[in-house]
């Protein structure tokens, strides 16, 4: 039997991980100095504002036109991959899919899985279902496979890792894998890959996430830096592939803005190493490629954001993580504080849908609504819209009718009350008179040049 791989337990409240988080100097300079490089690397991607501005727009038009034949598409999507070869599985509940992944291993009497970067499969919590069930599953990206290491969850939907530098990464290397400690990046990055090179061979089964599927083609787009996602889609004799039911596309032209926003959004680059595009299995004239290709097309609540036309817009993300690189409050505080598994910005938007806002009632007030996550979403998210659209559910009565999962969290019938009253006094002229008074009298309900010239 293998080892699973504890993961550490958050259990406190947002308020209560922020301040530890606050009080963590280490951890604030990790953050302060990764998120300075990642806003300076996107500013330098994109040093036309109107060419920028411009493919914003463009990538907006077609994510929401894309979600718009939402059902259509997918349809088309199933019958594309399935003419293809690809066997297609669809999933309401995270638990789910994750009985499809399990049972697609067992039939194979698989016990090894390598899996590239997938945060669908974080949701999804696969590595510890897979693990109760006896199945090694083994991160491949580099981040991850980190945090795996150290028993964590990803801080970064792009970077898991970010919230450690190079001494810390040395420092776990030499702890749980016997080797010696260095400060060479380069030398850690070979001490991974010697450890990952031989699992890629050994594995049973791949598992990948998607970053677009194209309904034109029936093809399943993966970009990547480092090669693993090729590996572990090409190397294993089975391919399973899990992405949320808003990754599809219309068409191939879609793809090529797309891959321009997230790649330069997210670390800066014009494009990535790996560009991987799979539209089938290994066909009998072909050298290489798994025997067997499964897509896992998961809800998770997705359904819910999509039925409401402003919630919506929350599905045009493309996981490029620049709203969090901007965001003052998630680069002080660091993902792990969320205690969810899309942590920011995006989080705060993407997580109520998905585990209620009961879960999760301190999201949408963890913000300064400062608007620099809208300013930078290459799809053009409404982001600070969309927070105050949920604060506004959060504090709705049971009667109301909030329109997100378990809405109403924060409804307090005496604050209801509260406000009812103060709205009363601020209608009549003789209580606004008085708090003008006293507010230029006192001195201690006004700024100080209140009542002054400039």
């Amino acid at each position: 039997m293998s080892q699973r791989i504890p993961v550490k337990e958050l259990t406190d409240s947002f308020r209560g991980r922020a301040a530890g988080a606050l009080a963590d100097d280490q951890l604030r300079t990790n953050f302060r100095v990764a998120m300075d490089s990642l806003m300076k690397k996107r500013a330098d991607a994109f040093p036309d504002e109107d060419e920028r501005e411009g493919l914003r727009e463009l990538g907006n038009h077609i994510k929401a036109r894309a979600l718009s034949r939402l059902p259509d598409l997918l349809e088309q999507l199933e019958a594309k991959l399935t003419d293809n070869g690809v066997k297609v599985h669809w999933a309401e509940t995270t638990e789910e899919a994750n009985r499809i992944v399990h049972s697609i291993i067992e039939s194979k009497k698989g016990s090894q899985v390598v899996k590239g970067k997938s945060m669908v499969s974080e949701e999804m919590e696969m590595n510890d279902y897979l693990a109760e069930r006896n199945i090694e599953c083994l991160e491949s990206d580099m981040g991850e496979y980190i945090v795996q290491l150290d028993g964590e969850k990803p801080s970064h939907i792009i970077m898991p890792a970010i919230h450690k530098n190079r001494f810390q990464v040395s420092r776990l290397f030499h702890d749980k894998l016997g080797v010696e400690e260095t400060e060479d990046v380069n030398e850690l990055i070979q001490i991974g890959r010697r450890t990952l090179r031989q699992k890629f061979l050994e594995a049973d089964v791949g598992v990948s996430g998607v970053n677009f599927a194209i309904a034109e083609t029936g093809t399943l787009l993966l970009v990547e830096n480092e090669g693993n996602g090729r590996m572990s889609t090409t190397a294993p004799p089975v391919h399973i592939a899990v992405t949320g039911i808003e990754k599809v596309v219309e068409n191939l032209r879609d793809v090529v803005p797309l891959l321009s926003l997230l790649t330069r959004s997210a670390l800066g680059q014009p494009i990535t190493t790996y560009v991987n595009m799979i539209s089938g299995p290994r066909k009998a004239d072909e050298l290489d490629g798994p025997e067997e290709v499964h897509l896992v097309l998961l809800d998770n609540g997705r359904s819910g954001a999509f039925a409401d036309a402003q919630l919506r817009q929350t599905l045009n993300c493309i996981r490029c993580g620049a709203c969090m690189n901007h965001c003052p409050v998630y680069t002080r505080v660091g993902g792990h504080t969320y205690g969810e598994v899309y942590p920011g910005p995006i989080g705060k938007i993407i997580t109520p849908h998905m585990v209620g806002l009961h879960k999760v009632p301190d999201h949408p007030s963890a913000s300064s609504l400062c608007g620099a996550c809208g300013e930078v979403c290459p799809v053009k998210i409404p982001i600070p819209e969309m927070l105050q659209r949920l604060r506004q559910e959060n504090v709705k009565s049971p009667a109301e009718q909030p329109k997100v999962k378990d809405g109403g969290a924060k409804y307090s019938r005496k604050e209801r009350v509260i406000w009812r009253f103060w709205a009363r006094l601020n209608t009549s002229p003789m209580f606004y008179r008085l708090f003008l008074w006293g507010a230029t009298r006192l001195r201690k309900l006004a700024p100080k040049n209140v009542g002054r010239g400039p």
